[in-house]
């Protein structure tokens, strides 16, 4: 891998545009991820906010749940904001029928915990890893993470709940900091793949 490494966004549902912008702001090339061929040719992945329900369907529609799986148990850096944080939990608490998991992260997460989309909210969180100060977080509709386990580390709270967790090369945050034009939790996921590169 070049300095510059090749990180994809799934591209099935949600905030797909301004993660590119994110991950090219913070010296990635950045390109969205649809199929398993797309998959197979990137250095990392996110997994962005969404309906994580309706993302989960897509990726077994479109043949990508497993090679997911596969590739983040073999240690593919992962970064899943919101819905993404639900894809990356080995266990949802409050799971939607027929919702699946890639799973990756031993955690377990509550869905909408933070309430329902007209009690969306910002807040300053300070995330470990992250120089500089706090970032702003944007919560809609988002989850928080009830417990962890051994393995998994929490590495920002706010008001009382676990809201970002790292698990070796996997990162995920409750939160949405593709919103803000502030790009330093990016910046700390694209050192993660050029560790692994």
């Amino acid at each position: 891998m070049s300095d510059t490494p090749v990180i994809g966004v799934l591209a099935l549902q949600g905030d797909v545009r301004e993660h590119l912008i994110a991950l090219a702001s913070a010296d990635a090339l950045a390109r969205p991820v649809r199929r398993p061929e797309e998959l197979a040719e990137v250095d990392g992945l996110v997994l962005p906010g969404g309906e994580s329900t309706t993302m989960s369907k897509l990726a077994t529609l479109f043949g990508l749940l497993d090679p997911l799986r596969e590739r983040v148990r073999g240690g593919m850096p992962v970064y899943g904001t919101c819905a993404g944080m639900i894809l990356l939990a080995d266990k949802i608490l409050d799971p939607r029928a027929g919702q699946e998991t890639i799973g990756g992260i031993d955690m377990i997460v509550r869905r909408n915990a933070f309430g329902r989309q007209n009690e969306s909210f910002e807040a300053a969180v300070e995330v470990a890893g992250v120089e500089g100060g706090p970032v702003e977080g944007v919560f809609i509709r988002a989850p928080w993470v009830e417990s962890v386990g051994a393995r998994a580390e929490v590495v920002a709270e706010h008001a009382g709940h676990i809201v970002a967790v790292r698990q070796g090369n996997a990162l995920a945050t409750s939160f949405h900091p593709e919103l803000t034009g502030d790009h330093r939790v990016h910046a700390l996921f694209v050192d993660m793949v050029r560790a692994v590169g």
